[in-house]
């Protein structure tokens, strides 16, 4: 069984706003993610808030699954990780996937072939690539995640996308939306643009 955290606990300071309730497809970002990951098989999700906790928890009253949060929100993206793994530890998950809320377009065809691909390869890291680059989300298997909890706070998880090359692999797809990062309003205005073309 892969599980999903949804990492949101950032301030969104260049943004002025939480990214988590931008909307994208008639959503709010979280939400897309989350109703993605449902329709491709992943059911036991957890949302890891932190800045704004209080405003986005509020907008959450669709969500079924299991939210934590994370007081520490300001030592950076892993020590959301952490939480989020604490949450979903009794699940005893095989495989975690990892779901930046500022990269929103994660599709259900991605998250898909990820599953599968950790599920036939055997390997503990598989990410996907779109013209040659690296994506997210990504997903670690369970006998990473001492060593992921344990990572140096300003790298996180790419030190152990560095530590461990020969246990990745990695999915290609034509989504290009596996890279769109918003992280300010000219982002988020492009990311639209982008969307309305489509």
């Amino acid at each position: 069984m892969v599980s999903a955290i949804v990492l949101a606990a950032g301030s969104s300071s260049r943004m002025g706003s939480p990214k988590s309730l931008l909307t994208i497809c008639g959503k709010s970002f979280i939400r897309h993610i989350v109703d993605e990951l449902t329709a491709a098989g992943v059911h036991d999700v957890v949302i890891v808030l932190g800045a704004d906790a209080k405003r986005v928890r509020e907008a959450l009253t669709w969500f079924t699954g299991r939210i934590s949060i994370n007081e520490r929100w300001s030592d950076g993206q892993l020590s959301s990780i952490v939480a989020g793994m604490r949450a979903a530890e009794d699940w005893n998950p095989e495989g975690l996937l990892l779901c930046p809320v500022d990269h929103p377009l994660i599709s259900r065809s991605v998250i898909e072939s990820l599953v599968e691909t950790f599920r036939s390869s055997g390997k503990r890291i598989i990410l996907p690539v779109f013209k040659g680059r690296r994506g997210h989300p990504v997903l670690f298997a369970r006998k990473l995640f001492r060593e992921l909890a344990a990572a140096p706070p300003e790298i996180g998880a790419r030190a152990l996308v560095r530590a461990h090359p020969d246990e990745i692999v990695e999915v290609q797809t034509s989504e290009e939306g596996i890279q769109l990062n918003v992280d300010t309003p000219e982002d988020y205005r492009t990311m639209i643009l982008k969307q309305d073309k489509e």
